[in-house]
């Protein structure tokens, strides 16, 4: 019976980490064949996890405002690339580079961004080592 009871625990434990590490999204639904750039006016900066998300407003074609939304790394692959929580503001003018999604919609994987006065910021996501957005 005491050994049961120790067990238990553990049975328990590893009843979740299959839950746990399912619940974690894939990647397949952006082309990450295609690396885009744009240009645009920050609409919303969410600092939340697991993944930061950027929403910005860009010129189409005709000259006709649109929305995108783009989605980053965890904040902790952020912080170690030199982002903060207020590195992006609402009005502030960027460009920006991504994978698009594969459906076409205005979407897609945040990979970097350059910043008005042309400072460009790095995601970990993309292997920069901490203090490379100081240089």
């Amino acid at each position: 019976m005491r050994s049961a009871l120790k067990i238990l625990p553990l049975l328990a434990l590893s009843a979740t980490i299959p839950s746990v590490a399912s619940a974690h999204h894939s990647f397949a639904m952006f082309d990450l064949t295609k690396n885009l750039s744009m240009q645009g006016v920050v609409k919303e900066f969410s600092w939340t996890n697991p993944h930061v998300w950027l929403t910005i407003v860009a010129v189409d074609a005709k000259g006709a405002p649109e929305e995108w939304g783009f989605e980053g790394g965890p904040t902790a692959l952020f912080l170690r690339s030199g982002w903060h929580r207020d590195t992006l503001k609402p009005g502030d003018k960027i460009s920006l580079k991504y994978h698009p999604m594969k459906n076409g919609s205005h979407a897609g994987s945040l990979d970097e961004v350059t910043l008005a006065d042309g400072k460009v910021m790095p995601l970990g996501i993309q292997g920069a080592k901490p203090g490379d957005a100081e240089k």
